[in-house]
This record gives structure tokens, sequence and C-alpha cells, in this order.
């Protein structure tokens, strides 16, 4: 019986069996594609690199994630994927040239930042789409949040801390605290705060899907569900933390009387988005911290709200009309001290999380890689040719002092 066994060729996998096989290997992290273009052409592991930075917007790390993305940025504005997408390459190579982790830049750590800065530069503008002298600023405000990014990194690493958005908050402050809204050259709306009277067509329903969407600055339903199917695809629990989130951040603005446009908008529900699925994101799913995510999402609806009027107060008394719009992301940035610094963080895929030991986690995080620069033939021997000229630069310079 066992010869018989041994011998009978095994059955071809079924319609079903495949389809079931593809669909896991596009969910998660996709390491096995990750691990496929470590040795192919640097433009094609640029494009995947870029995807991934696309998707570490919303927290995920999926590059079919941060395509759906894309797809829901050109279908909200042609132009404002254009931003994002330039601001993403600049702080993409300022991190390549300057020699940051590989593994980082790959996985699109260094590239998100850039994009936010990117994308609010482009909604706050007054000069309208294609406005193509806006450009210069996106270029520059993406390749200092890589600056700013590298710096951060070694101090909040002493406390396991991560720098999440600190770099786009800086630049985008300093961006609309330097322009304002009578700049000849890059104008901006004047902001409203949360209390404004205001209008809108959609209803709270829609404004709990759209809270997803806003995240990317996306006001549509179609964009936005594109970009809760991207928040799917990585992880279904992660999507459900997105909507919850969304609905409890709404649900605190209705109790603090904020104006249903703000509201029903998504608005006031965004940043309860994001705090919830970054819960999600940190930890091992447990009861804890299923009531963790809900706290954090009150805390940031009711942080944002508390921001955007003493910004407001702060703007009318300076003439800065545009600063009581900036606390868009900068609870996010103080949340993770309270949250993150108490317990152990595990950064994965929930869905991956619930067949994992809390122990094997721990190992993960204690036993970290040394850090490895970009090794990239294309770039290895631009970066050598610019060292050399550089060398031969200073050499030649302190030659003709003397």
């Amino acid at each position: 019986m066992w010869i018989l066994e041994k011998n009978t060729p095994q059955r071809p996998r079924g319609l079903k069996q495949r389809f079931v096989s593809a669909l896991l290997y596009c969910t998660g992290e996709m390491q096995q594609l990750h691990t496929h273009m470590q040795d192919k052409f640097f433009p094609l592991q640029l494009v995947e690199w870029c995807l991934r930075g696309i998707s570490r917007v919303i927290l995920l790390n999926n590059p079919l994630s941060g395509a759906l993305i894309l797809a829901a940025l050109l279908l909200e504005s042609p132009w404002q994927a254009l931003l994002g997408m330039l601001g993403l390459l600049a702080s993409t190579f300022t991190a390549i040239i300057l020699g940051q982790d590989c593994e980082e830049v790959s996985s699109g750590l260094h590239g998100f930042n850039g994009m936010l800065v990117a994308l609010l530069m482009g909604v706050f503008s007054s000069a309208g789409d294609w406005y193509w002298w806006l450009l210069l600023p996106v270029c520059l405000g993406g390749a200092a949040t890589t600056f700013l990014s590298s710096s951060l990194s070694p101090l909040l690493d002493r406390w396991d801390l991560p720098v999440n958005v600190f770099p786009f908050n800086t630049v985008i402050v300093l961006y609309l605290a330097c322009t304002g809204t009578s700049n000849p050259y890059f104008p901006n709306h004047p902001a409203q705060p949360p209390g404004a009277p205001g209008s809108t067509n959609h209803t709270q329903l829609h404004g709990v899907v759209l809270g997803v969407g806003q995240i990317f600055a996306c006001g549509t339903v179609g964009s936005s569900l594109l970009i809760l199917g991207a928040v799917f695809l990585f992880s279904p629990i992660l999507a459900v933390y997105a909507l919850l989130g969304s609905g409890i951040s709404t649900m605190a603005g209705l109790s603090m009387s904020v104006q249903h446009s703000f509201l029903y908008s998504g608005l006031s529900g965004f940043n309860g988005a994001l705090g919830c699925m970054a819960v999600g994101v940190f930890y091992i799913l447990s009861c804890r911290t299923h009531l963790l995510s809900i706290a954090n999402a009150l805390l940031s609806a009711y942080t944002d709200i508390a921001l955007s009027n003493l910004l407001g107060v702060v703007s009318e008394h300076t003439n800065m009309h545009t600063l009581s719009s900036t606390p868009s992301g900068f609870h996010f940035c103080i949340q993770p001290v309270f949250v993150c610094f108490p317990l152990t963080c595990a950064v994965g895929s929930p869905s991956k999380q619930l067949g994992c030991n809390s122990d094997r986690h721990s190992d993960a995080v204690a036993d970290r890689k040394k850090p490895q620069r970009i090794q990239n033939p294309y770039w290895k021997s631009i970066l050598a040719r610019t060292e050399l000229a550089l060398t031969q630069a200073m050499v030649c310079g302190q030659y003709e002092c003397n």
C-alpha cells in the first residue's frame, strides 16, 4: 500500500486552490516579491520601493496596496497624484544619495513623509491645479523630510519609538508659516477651524468611509473605497480598524459640536482611523489591544479638535490663517510616545500576527540587524564618482588657498 501511494503522481491543483494561493501571495507584506526583486534592474526595484512608500502612508507595506492607492489618487485628481509621486521620488532619491539603510529605503520608510508633504502642499495651494511653480517646494520639501527622518531616528531609537510623521508635520508647518495666504508665488487657502460654518452634501455614513480616503486628501466615495480596498488587501483586520476608528472619531466630533462639513466630509474621521490602525500594526492582537485601539481613536479625535481650535485662535492673532489646519498629524506624533513606550512593539500585519507567538516578536525586535547601505551597482558607481569629484574639488580649493 505504501509503495502504491508513493508511486502515485500528485493531482494537479484545482482552479480554486490556485486562486487561493494567488490571493494569499498578494496579501500581507509580499516578502516573496521583495526577495525576487533584489537582483532585478534598478528601475524595477524603484517601482516596488515607491509603491511600498505609497502604502506606508496608511501604515501598510504592500506594493499592490500602493498601486490601488495610486489609482485612487489618479481618480481623485491627476495633479495631486503627480505632486505625491514627485514628493515620494524626491525623498527616496535623497535617502539613496545619503546612503540610508537599504532595508528601510526598499520598504518605503523614507518615502511616505515626502508624499504627505507634497499632497498637503497641493491641497492648501490656492493657485489651482497644474501650477507648475509648486513643483519646486514639493521637491525641496520631500527631500527635507529625509534629512529630518535620518536625524530623528537615532534619537528616538533609544526609546524604541518610531519617527512616524514628525518630518512631514515639521516641513508642512514651516512651509505654511513662510508662505501664508497672500504670498504672490505660493498662495494658500485660509483654513477653517472645526467650529466654522460650512455646508456639505454627504451623509454621516459617507463621512465614515471618507474618513479613510481623507488620509490621502481624497474627498470622493470611489477613491475612498479604493483606499479601503488597499487596506483590506494588506490586512482585513486593519480595514475593520480603519472603519471603526473613523466612526469613533466622527462620533467624538458630534459630541464636541463640530460642524457637519467636517464630520460628513471625513475631515474629522481620518485621524481616528489612523490612531485605531496604529494599535493594530504595532501590537499583537488581544482583547486589551482592542480596547486600546478604541481609546487611541478617541484620543486622536479629541486631540485633533483641541489643536485645531488652539491654532485657530493663534492664527487669528498672528494673521497666519493657514495654521489652524496644520495639526493633521501632530497628535499622531505625540500619541506613540504614550501608546508605544509602555509596551513592547511588534510591527507587522495583524492578520499575520494572529498565528504568531508574542515571544517570537519580542525576540525579533531585540535582534535588530545593523544598517546596510544601498548595494545597487548603478547607484554605487554614481555615488563613487560624486565622492571622487567632491574630493578633487576640496583638494584643488586647499591648493589654491595655499
